[in-house]
């Protein structure tokens, strides 16, 4: 057997057995999930009147705030999911199940593409699910082609994947479940400082350029554009760079940190 055939079949192995975690304990999952579909019916039904009017939509119709909110409220559910990975590869890291894994005759990386690959899955799926409440509650992108939906899907899925690569890193180098749950908080804090719930041009002068610039609001103000026809502008490639970036840093600092000798 090559190979690269020997490392597709014992990631698919280790795929298999993350989505069976994830199946057998669903509890995380669902807290993870439950957190952006509690906000998303927080800031529509609560806050919605005085939030559209905020942004031009009109104090008695929520529907130009709820397409406002929509795009955020799904990078945030990618940011959310991925902490329950942080949390899964500091317990295999911590009780001992990776040191075993580094005994047998299995692919090396295999371990760390099961994990990547299942949190992306698990981070699509989500989404679909807090898109469907969306809908749901008045959400429409009657606009939006059929190009522009697969390329806000490809958004979405690469920004997982970055997302990831940075949350098996912290998962890696955390000591305790609790530990990388806490290391992992700013892939929750950081889009509560974008343009989720608020343009950027509402906030403080001396706070916008931090909101502008940091990796969610690209990837938001990218997605709005993509599925409400709204100006993209540089927003595009600073999303792509933005992905790109920290798809290859969490990469390479997830290798580092994987392959050092275990003392």
């Amino acid at each position: 057997m090559s190979s690269l055939s020997l490392a597709v079949r014992d990631s698919t192995t280790m795929l298999r057995r993350n989505l069976l975690h994830a199946r057998r304990y669903p509890s995380l999952t669902l807290n993870l999930l439950l957190t952006p579909i509690m906000m998303l019916l927080l800031f529509v039904y609560v806050f919605g009147d005085v939030m559209s009017a905020g942004i031009g939509g009109g104090g008695a119709d929520r529907s130009a705030y709820i397409a406002y909110l929509v795009p955020g409220l799904m990078l945030m559910t990618v940011g959310s999911t991925t902490i329950g990975t942080a949390v899964s590869v500091s317990n295999d890291m911590t009780e001992g199940i990776v040191a075993r894994f580094r005994t047998m005759a299995i692919h090396r990386g295999s371990v760390l593409i099961g994990h990547v690959v299942g949190s992306v899955l698990q981070c699509v799926i989500s989404v679909v699910l807090v898109g469907a409440v969306a809908v749901a509650i008045g959400f429409r992108s009657t606009d939006a082609t059929v190009l522009e939906w697969c390329a806000a899907f490809g958004l979405l899925t690469v920004f997982a994947l970055a997302l990831t690569w940075i949350a098996v890193g912290m998962g890696l180098i955390s000591p305790s479940a609790e530990a990388a749950s806490n290391n992992a908080l700013p892939l929750v804090f950081l889009p509560l400082i974008s343009s989720t719930f608020v343009p950027v041009d509402a906030m403080p002068g001396w706070f916008q350029p931090i909101a502008a610039y940091q990796p969610f609001t690209p990837a938001i103000e990218t997605l709005r554009g993509l599925l409400l026809g709204s100006e993209i502008g540089h927003n595009g490639w600073l999303a792509v760079a933005w992905c790109a970036g920290l798809t290859v840093l969490g990469f390479l600092w997830t290798k580092s940190v994987f392959d050092r000798d275990p003392k």
